[in-house]
């Protein structure tokens, strides 16, 4: 019970505030009130919270969250399964799916030889995928792992940064190099990077490869020209698997140049062994706020394209 109302009442004020229904706690006992429909959501999500708290892993304020709109959203997949799918375990550190579109996104990537992973900052898009690389890598399912971005400026140019071409394009590499410090011995990366285990590269060095026996991850593909895209997306060898991923509302090619990641599923949909998973600003598991941030992005690019359709009527 007490794994349950969570640390001083927490989970138990986030219920009353999510459920339309009155709960009341005595002893062992949970009695919910109200209408037929929110006393069954209600009977549901202290289901799956039982299973969760069974599994051994324990809750989150952010997990009861989580399962209640899950709930809500009538899927066949049951919160539990979602949120106890184990990908890996570093240091004491286990590494699962938050949401049910991210094991969705999971569970293509074990499914597919490419997946493109379309979405939001903090939805998880590139974590995730590095997890699934490692978890290959370890069980001697590829012999290496590639990590590739373009090194596409977000406002800055690189020529006026100080340093030789590498000090220059290491900053865009650095949030691969973070991830993978997450998930394996700090010690041993070193010498996977010298022995090409691991491999951390600007786009434009995978031009003429083929690459077999490998994971291959492409981030902030939505910098890539349709040029870039088909090159790296014919890179593919035997024995490996790609992820592409990106944010189409975050591009910065110069004048005007269109996004490779954007044109990519018009192309490809429908293709056998391509999956393409959308993941949104509900996915986001960032601190809350940037959830909303993106939530209100989304809401001020709705109206601005309303409005200029309207002006292009008009025209």
């Amino acid at each position: 019970m007490v794994n349950i109302l969570g640390p001083a009442d927490a989970f138990l004020r986030i219920l009353e505030k999510e459920l339309d229904a009155d709960i009341h706690v005595r002893g062992n006992q949970i009695t919910l009130t109200g209408d037929p429909d929110a006393l069954a959501l209600g009977a549901d999500v202290l289901t799956e919270m039982v299973t969760v708290i069974r599994t051994g892993q324990g809750l989150t304020a952010d997990a009861v969250e989580r399962i209640v709109a899950m709930m809500r959203a009538h899927t066949d997949e049951r919160p539990a399964e979602v949120l106890t799918a184990n990908i890996l375990s570093s240091r004491g550190k286990t590494i699962r799916p938050k949401t049910l579109n991210q094991k969705r996104y999971v569970d293509a990537i074990d499914a597919h030889t490419v997946v493109f992973g379309v979405g939001p900052a903090g939805t998880g898009k590139t974590y995730l995928a590095m997890a699934k690389a490692v978890q290959a890598l370890q069980n001697k399912d590829v012999n290496r792992i590639i990590l590739t971005r373009p090194a596409v400026e977000a406002g800055e140019r690189l020529g006026f940064l100080p340093g030789t071409l590498s000090d220059k394009i290491d900053p865009y590499l650095r949030p691969l190099y973070d991830a993978l410090h997450d998930m394996m011995d700090p010690e041993a990366i070193p010498r996977l990077l010298t022995a090409g285990t691991i491999e951390v590269a600007p786009l434009a060095y995978m031009r003429g490869r083929t690459l077999n026996d490998a994971f291959i991850i492409l981030d902030e593909a939505q910098n890539t020209s349709m040029e870039q895209m088909k090159m790296f997306l014919t890179r593919l060898g035997f024995n490996s698997r790609m992820v592409v991923t990106g944010d189409v509302t975050q591009v910065d090619l110069p004048g005007g140049q269109k996004s490779g990641l954007r044109e990519v599923r018009s192309i490809l949909d429908g293709v056998e062994d391509i999956s393409f998973c959308q993941l949104t600003n509900h996915d986001v598991v960032r601190h809350k706020l940037v959830g909303r941030i993106v939530a209100a992005y989304d809401r001020y690019e709705s109206v601005e394209n309303a409005r200029d359709d309207r002006r292009g009527g008009r025209r």
